[in-house]
């Protein structure tokens, strides 16, 4: 007879993985060992390993939570907002709110997505072209002189590098609240497209190695 699972089950889970998270931010994924994470959880390493088998399913499944949560949220307010630039609005300010609790996995995200099996990193790097998918397809609409190749994707992964880096500076309580950086971020966008794009060179550079970033356009 297969053993049932303990009702807080998940949520002892989520705990873990939250908590793995600020440790993996902290102090790096390679500088934290499976004790580490059993002793700042407060659970036997034995516990811990009911849950995990290893430290990469761990980190595996912070990221692939973090994800799925911002995919949801980001279509979602994509198919609520009214107009092209109040839906480009909605987007950067619900990106923003998504990383108020979890700048750790954010960061997790970041610097820690490349050192997973290949075969891991792919559902994940899915996500990711999911977000930059719906990120591009709003701004094409609010901006349309930057539906252009050439001047969207530079435009797209500069917007997502305002907000996926806001957690080097950014302070609660500071000089300015998360709505309010995200409008910035927008009204700075919408504002300087137009002339960026019409400004912007065709280029005649030979094609580089495609970087993760590169792939996700």
């Amino acid at each position: 007879m297969a053993r049932s699972r303990a009702k807080d089950y998940d949520d002892k889970r989520l705990s873990m993985l939250h908590r793995s998270a600020e440790l993996f931010a902290a102090s790096g994924y390679v500088g934290t060992s499976m004790n580490t994470i059993a002793d700042a959880c407060g659970v036997s390493k034995a516990l811990l390993y009911h849950y995990y088998p290893d430290k990469k399913a761990i980190l595996f499944d912070i990221l692939s939570s973090h994800l799925e949560k911002l995919v949801a949220a980001v279509r979602k307010a994509s198919a609520q907002a009214g107009d092209p630039v109040e839906r480009f609005r909605t987007i950067v300010a619900t990106l923003l709110e998504l990383y108020r609790h979890a700048d750790a996995e954010h960061q997790v995200q970041i610097a820690s997505l490349k050192l997973l099996p290949k075969d891991k990193q792919q559902p994940l790097l899915a996500s990711e072209r999911i977000l930059v998918g719906i990120m591009s397809d709003a701004l094409a609409a609010a901006v349309p002189a930057a539906k252009q190749k050439r001047v969207l994707k530079p435009l797209t992964m500069s917007v997502f590098g305002m907000l996926n880096w806001h957690y080097m500076w950014f302070r609660e309580g500071g000089p300015m609240t998360r709505a309010e950086y995200a409008d910035f971020v927008a009204q700075l966008v919408l504002a300087g497209a137009a002339d960026a794009a019409a400004s912007r060179p065709r280029s005649k550079a030979k094609p580089a190695g495609r970087s993760r970033q590169a792939e996700l356009l």
